[in-house]
C-alpha cells in the first residue's frame, strides 16, 4: 500500500490551531519541510477550515479564548463531514485527567508541550499512515460494495429471465392465455401493496415480500406442463374425468417446485411463496377448491392474492369457450365471491383497487393474434 505522506506522494496539509504566535511559528517551521501547513487562532476558524475540506490532521491546543479545544474537537468529531480528520492534542496541560479528557472527546494522541520534534514527527507520520489506510479501505470497499451490487444484480436478472422462461413453457403450451403472466405478476403486487397496513396482513407484506411474491407468481401454472395435450388444449369445456386430470395441475406444480427445493437443499422464501402459490391458488375460501379443499386461513396468503389475480385475469381473457368480460361484468363476478371463493378482506381490497387492475389489464394486454 503506497500512502500520500511517502515521499513518493503528494504533500498532506495539517492545520495547527494555537493562539500563541510563537507556538505556531516554531510548529510552522518543524512541519514545512514535509508538509504543507495551514493555522487558525482560535477554535470557530478552525472548525471553518477543517470544514472547506483539505485538512490532513489538526493539531489542536486545549487552552483558547472562547472555544476551547475540547469543544473544538468535540464539534469536528460530531460533525460527518469532518469527524474523519485526526486531531492531535498538542498542549501544556499535563495532568492525566487532562489527557483523558482529550481522547474522551475524539482526539487520536495527546502530546505535552515542550515540544519534542522527533516525538511529533513520530505521532503525525503514524496517524497520517492510519488515516491514509482507512481511507484507501473505504474506497476499497465502496468499490467492492459496487462490484457486489453490480454482480448481484446480474444474478437477480438471470434468475428473473430463468423463471419467466419456466413460467412461459407452461403457459405457451395452454395457446390462450397470452400475458398473463405478466398481468397476474402485477395484480398480485398491486394487490399486496394496498394490503400492507391491514392489520391481518401487514407483517407478512413487507415490500422485500411483495417483490418475492411478483417474482414467484408467475409459476402458477408451472404443473401445467404435467397436463397431456388433448385436455389442456381441448377447445371447448372439459368433462368430468378430463377436469379430475385437470386439477392436478396443482399437485404437479407443488412437486416442481419440492424437487428445486430438494436440488439446492432447502427452500427460502422464494421458493416457499411459489410453491404455496402453484400448489393452493385454486382453492377457495369456503373450502370448496382444490386440490385439498383447505378453508379459510388455512389457505396461504400467497395463494389467496393469487385467487384474486388469477380469476379476474381468466374473466377478462378470450377463452374457447367464452368471450371476454368487461371490467364491470368481471367486478361484479368478482363481488359475488366475496366470502365464498375469496377472502373478504382481499376482495375488499380489489374492488378498492379495481381502476389499477384494469390499467394492469390494458397494458399488458393481449395482441390480436393471441
Amino acid at each position: 500500500m503506497t500512502l500520500r505522506n511517502s515521499s513518493h506522494g503528494p504533500r498532506q496539509t495539517i492545520l495547527i490551531v494555537d493562539d500563541t504566535p510563537d507556538n505556531i511559528t516554531l510548529l510552522s517551521s518543524l512541519l514545512k519541510e514535509k508538509y504543507n501547513t495551514k493555522v487558525a487562532t482560535n477554535g470557530a476558524t478552525a472548525l471553518q477550515i477543517v470544514a472547506g475540506g483539505g485538512v490532513d490532521l489538526v493539531l489542536l491546543d486545549v487552552m483558547m479564548p472562547d472555544l476551547d479545544g475540547y469543544e473544538t474537537c468535540r464539534r469536528l468529531k460530531s460533525d460527518p463531514a469532518t469527524a474523519d480528520v485526526p486531531v492531535i492534542f498538542l498542549t501544556a496541560k499535563s495532568q492525566a485527567e487532562d489527557e483523558a479528557m482529550g481522547l474522551r472527546v475524539g482526539a487520536v494522541d495527546y502530546l505535552t508541550k515542550p515540544i519534542s520534534p522527533p516525538i511529533l514527527f513520530a505521532r503525525v507520520a503514524t496517524h497520517l499512515s492510519l488515516k491514509n489506510a482507512r481511507t484507501q479501505l473505504k474506497t476499497e470497499n465502496r468499490n467492492l460494495e459496487s462490484l457486489v451490487q453490480e454482480r448481484t444484480g446480474q444474478l437477480s436478472l438471470m434468475q428473473d429471465a430463468t423463471i419467466m422462461a419456466m413460467a412461459t413453457m407452461a403457459e405457451t403450451r395452454d395457446c390462450e392465455t397470452g400475458n398473463h403472466i405478466r398481468r397476474t405478476q402485477n395484480y398480485i403486487a398491486a394487490l399486496a401493496r394496498h394490503l400492507q397496513k391491514h392489520p391481518r396482513f401487514a407483517a407478512e407484506l413487507t415490500d422485500e415480500n411483495i417483490v418475492l411474491l411478483y417474482k414467484s407468481a408467475p409459476l402458477h401454472d408451472i404443473g401445467k406442463v404435467g397436463i397431456p395435450d388433448h385436455i389442456l388444449l381441448k377447445p371447448g369445456k372439459l368433462d368430468k374425468d378430463e377436469f379430475e386430470i385437470m386439477k392436478r395441475h396443482a399437485e404437479f406444480g407443488r412437486d416442481t417446485i419440492r424437487q428445486v427445493e430438494q436440488y439446492v437443499g432447502g427452500s427460502n422464501s422464494f421458493l416457499t411463496y411459489a410453491r404455496e402459490i402453484a400448489h393452493s391458488h385454486q382453492e377457495k375460501w369456503d373450502g370448496s377448491g382444490y386440490p385439498d379443499q383447505l378453508e379459510g386461513e388455512a389457505i396461504p396468503l400467497s395463494a389467496r392474492l393469487m385467487a384474486v389475480a388469477d380469476v379476474y385475469d381468466a374473466l377478462i381473457s378470450r377463452r374457447v369457450y367464452k368471450p371476454p368480460f368487461s371490467h364491470a361484468d368481471a367486478v361484479a363476478v368478482m363481488k359475488d365471491g366475496r366470502g365464498k371463493h375469496f377472502d373478504p378482506d382481499i376482495l375488499d381490497a380489489f374492488l378498492e383497487i379495481e381502476g389499477e387492475f384494469a390499467r394492469i389489464a390494458e397494458e399488458f394486454a393481449d395482441s390480436d393474434k393471441d
